[in-house]
């Protein structure tokens, strides 16, 4: 069993390598970059989730949700630009073909934000997909981000019935004991949070990168993710409720807003990837590139500089 002395050094060299990555592979740049896609694909993609789990719970209860998950966040003007956005984005057309030409672009902007984070991590994790696989790969790429859109959905719902269940112990136990302390409730609010975040961030690793990789690989690097997620939300939503600067820049804050949540949420997802490729290599079963996919090679070529004015023989 190693010695607690090495245990700490392990943990250590895995933290100073993940920082590395993180700045060798520019992840601010790709994080900026997914953060201005996410502007223009964050109402497709909340529509569809409002759609698939509104057959469930009713699309303005579905609504309603995103809008206070989102006013905690990153306050009620930037939550409310994003409703409007939502309600300005129309599935309906004049005819059916005009219907479904809207839903199929519809999808492909909720997807399209998949496909940024999947070459994003394949970028980190070192891995190209090939090239003689083109169609291929795309239409597995648009099903593997669908079944993300589901999977988010399917956590939506079972946080909601599981927060309805809560609410109502919580309110038959105040009456029944009045006394009582529920402090233990919100333990549990707090931990399936916890459990629904990772299990989100788990299925990002495990499924988007073209890349062979354990489940208790991408668990590891989901949770870290996680607990840094949900730290970094509460400073974030704490920044924008006393930062005043801010309203100085009137209508636009609201998108500065927008675009801070979705660099910051970008940022740590992709820490999150750099994490869990130093823990697969140094702890787990490292990672491999799938079928679909290769190693990028990098190699250093040495230039000769050209001879100078004064070195050249003019004769």
């Amino acid at each position: 069993m190693p010695s607690k002395k090495i245990y700490v050094k392990n943990i250590w060299e895995v933290i100073v390598a993940t920082f590395k990555g993180f700045r060798q592979d520019k992840v601010l740049k790709l994080s900026a970059s997914l953060a201005y896609y996410t502007v223009f694909a964050l109402p497709a993609l909340a529509l569809v989730l409002i759609s698939v789990t509104g057959i469930f719970f009713g699309e303005d209860a579905m609504s309603g949700i995103i809008y206070k998950e989102l006013h905690e966040l990153i306050g009620k003007n930037a939550a409310t630009q994003i409703q409007e956005a939502i309600k300005n984005t129309h599935l309906a057309g004049t005819s059916y073909a005009g219907t479904i030409l809207g839903v199929i672009t519809l999808l492909l902007s909720a997807t399209g934000i998949f496909g940024e984070i999947q070459d994003s991590i394949n970028r980190i994790w070192g891995l190209k997909a090939k090239p003689k696989r083109g169609i291929i790969k795309l239409l597995l790429n648009r099903i593997m981000s669908f079944s993300l859109i589901l999977s988010l959905g399917f956590a939506m719902l079972v946080s909601l019935i599981i927060n309805g269940i809560l609410a109502a112990l919580k309110e038959k136990l105040q009456v029944e004991f009045p006394g009582l302390n529920v402090n233990l409730l919100l333990l549990v609010d707090y931990a399936i949070q916890l459990i629904t975040i990772t299990y989100l961030f788990a299925i990002i690793f495990k499924i988007l990168p073209d890349a062979k990789i354990k489940w208790r690989d991408v668990t590891i690097g989901a949770l870290v993710t996680t607990l840094l997620f949900l730290v970094g939300k509460s400073l974030l939503a704490y920044f924008i409720a006393r930062n005043a600067s801010i309203e100085a820049y009137g209508a636009a804050g609201s998108i500065i807003l927008i675009l801070l949540w979705a660099y910051y949420s970008s940022a740590i997802l992709y820490l999150g990837a750099e994490f869990t490729q130093v823990y697969a290599k140094k702890f787990g079963s490292d990672i491999q590139p799938n079928k679909y996919a290769s190693w990028v090679e990098i190699q250093t070529v040495e230039v000769t500089a050209p001879p100078t004015e004064k070195g050249r023989n003019i004769n």
